[in-house]
């Protein structure tokens, strides 16, 4: 019989999905005073794979960061809270204008954190789910069937392969 044991701490990244850079500004602002440095980033993504947040404006563009910081992995719960606020504070009454997407990579898997419950969406605490985005096998990222196609792209990989190597020199220095 097994043991219960309490797994590494994991690599916390955000990604902003907004088409207004003093909003992106003001959000990555806010988020780094909260959860600490940014070790990692990647440049503007163009967003267009889907019209579902055409509220936010023409020119859509997502930045992934992660943080030098490691997080339990439960905390996941409070920080999609805490960035779903943050989206409603910077949005405003009328329109949504700022999308907040917190998640974290572990050697073996990269997680997203939701408020919407689907068949494949692991039920947390909270109403936030958790959902496997992608696993690592055979030296590479692979996506799911569920898998959005943004986190299919290759800007989005090299983005989480050199967390995953950053957060492996973490776990090594530990």
């Amino acid at each position: 019989m097994a043991e219960p044991m309490i797994p590494s701490r994991a690599k916390l990244f955000i990604g902003i999905l907004t088409s207004r850079d003093d909003l992106f500004e003001e959000a990555r602002k806010i988020i780094e005073n909260k959860y600490g440095e940014i070790d990692f980033a990647t440049a503007k993504i163009l967003f267009t794979h889907t019209s579902y947040y055409s509220s936010l404006g023409k020119n859509i563009f997502k930045v992934l960061f992660s943080f030098k910081k490691l997080i339990k992995r439960e905390d996941i719960v409070g920080i999609k809270l805490f960035t779903n606020k943050l989206e409603k504070k910077l949005s405003g009454k009328d329109k949504r204008l700022i999308n907040i997407d917190p998640g974290y990579l572990t050697l073996s898997n990269v997680f997203l954190a939701s408020c919407k419950d689907y068949f494949h969406r692991m039920y947390l605490t909270k109403g936030v789910f958790l959902e496997n985005e992608l696993k690592y096998v055979a030296k590479k990222f692979e996506p799911w069937e569920w898998t959005y196609p943004d986190y299919r792209k290759s800007e989005y990989m090299h983005f989480f392969y050199n967390v995953r190597r950053i957060y492996h020199n973490q776990l090594k220095r530990q």
